[in-house]
């Protein structure tokens, strides 16, 4: 059985705002030391399959640097499968800006098509979930199918951001509607399809030649197979998965591993999520910190009398003296100067506090109020950035000088498009 699994890791992730402003969205780092993509490319390894290309787009830079040559995940090989990453280039036949998901892999069908595969695996590099997708290909291969869908119970009131599923009793789809305004039910697609290599061919190549398509595998490729009443059918995953496309989401994911237990375990040494780590020295806490329920990765300093309570904090990390962090995640060596006070933040890399500053705050009234930080912003010593704020990348003292008492009130939007509301 020869398996090639595909993913789509070009996603522009413009709701996670400035976290990716440079770079795509399966690159964005996550639960210390890990990328989003860093989960699917481990689902691959660990069920078994080491053929895998990425097809990246968007501000590809950091992705590629990232995988590289697949070393972490054991996907370094030469004679047999290992990882490939694939873009959009110019060439005697021309490729061109991805259309859509289904435009992304028919481009890409020459690497596709090599070795032959017999079962096509199409993954998304920007959800978090651990799957053995082994047992998938088995289900598929038992139904006879042409396409096989994973798919998951929803919330109703959150359907609307899936593409639904109707299924017999057989679990063979009868219907299939992308992100539907009233949506009929709430079994929802997780962007995760087993194709038979031969039906995958022939649907792509006919959806080129449609110039009324999106040529997307939710609006197209899957409506098309089933009208057709070729045999499709969902496979039902009980286990924990999410898409981390939002602030809210990117931010509860992280207070789910803080449970006990937590949602997703990264403590499995049967199902071990890899990553390409750098060389850090060990965590150093001061004594005279207050450490609560928190996630610490190599390379982080904490300093005397400084508390940090439901955070996760990446490598890198220091804390100065008497600074506090609560219910907040801290990217890669980001600096928190003495007496700052993080709550309910989100800094992204190499962000600087200033002494004494203030960010963010806890709302009591139930809305989250995530302020989010861009990458190698300075907030300036002694400032206050409210709650529900979203401030650029690269900001310094000149770009807060417009407001007034050394304030940034809540809701405001600073050095990023307002027009990405």
């Amino acid at each position: 059985m020869n398996v090639k699994a595909i993913i789509l890791a070009g996603g522009e992730g413009t709701r996670l705002r400035t976290l990716t402003k440079k770079r795509a969205k399966p690159a964005v780092p996550f639960a210390g030391k890990y990328r989003i993509i860093d989960f699917t490319l481990s689902n691959c390894v660990n069920s078994d399959i080491f053929d895998v290309l990425v097809l990246t787009q968007y501000r590809p830079h950091s992705l590629n640097d990232h995988v590289g040559m697949g070393r972490p995940w054991d996907l370094d090989r030469t004679f047999t499968g290992g990882v490939q990453l694939l873009q959009p280039y110019k060439g005697e036949h021309d490729t061109d800006w991805y259309l859509g998901t289904a435009d992304a892999v028919w481009q890409n069908l020459n690497f596709v098509r090599y070795g032959r595969p017999d079962y096509v695996l199409i993954l998304s590099g920007d959800h978090i979930y651990q799957m053995d997708y082994s047992a998938l290909i088995d289900f598929h291969r038992s139904k006879n199918a042409d396409v096989t869908i994973c798919a998951i119970t929803v919330p109703l009131d959150e359907a609307s951001r899936f593409g639904i599923l109707a299924v017999d009793d057989d679990n063979r789809i009868t219907e299939f509607v992308e992100k539907p305004a009233n949506p009929p039910g709430n079994l929802a697609s997780m962007g995760v399809y087993v194709f038979n290599y031969d039906a995958l061919e022939t649907m792509l190549m006919e959806d080129k030649e449609n110039p009324n398509s999106d040529h997307d595998f939710g609006k197209n490729i899957i409506p098309a197979m089933i009208e057709r009443q070729m045999p499709a059918y969902a496979y039902r995953f009980n286990g924990y998965w999410v898409d981390v496309g939002t602030i809210e989401a990117y931010w509860e994911a992280h207070m789910e591993l803080l449970k006990n237990p937590p949602s997703l375990n990264l403590y499995d040494r049967t199902w071990i999520t890899h990553t390409r780590s750098e060389e850090r020295p060990p965590v150093h806490i001061t004594a005279g910190a207050n450490i609560k329920n928190s996630m610490l990765s190599n390379g982080v300093s904490i300093s005397e009398g400084a508390i940090v309570e439901n955070s996760v904090l990446s490598p890198g990390v220091f804390v100065g003296q008497g600074a506090v962090i609560r219910d907040s995640i801290i990217l890669n060596d980001s600096y928190i100067e003495a007496g700052a006070t993080l709550e309910r933040v989100i800094l992204d890399k190499i962000v600087v506090i200033g002494d004494g500053a203030s960010v963010g705050k806890i709302n009591e009234m139930g809305d989250l109020g995530i302020t989010i930080v861009g990458k190698a912003t300075h907030i300036p010593p002694g400032w206050t950035v409210g709650a529900n704020c979203i401030i650029g990348t690269d900001l310094r003292l000149k770009d807060f000088e417009p407001f007034t008492n050394c304030h940034v009130p809540d809701g405001t939007w600073l050095g990023y498009d307002t027009k990405k509301k």
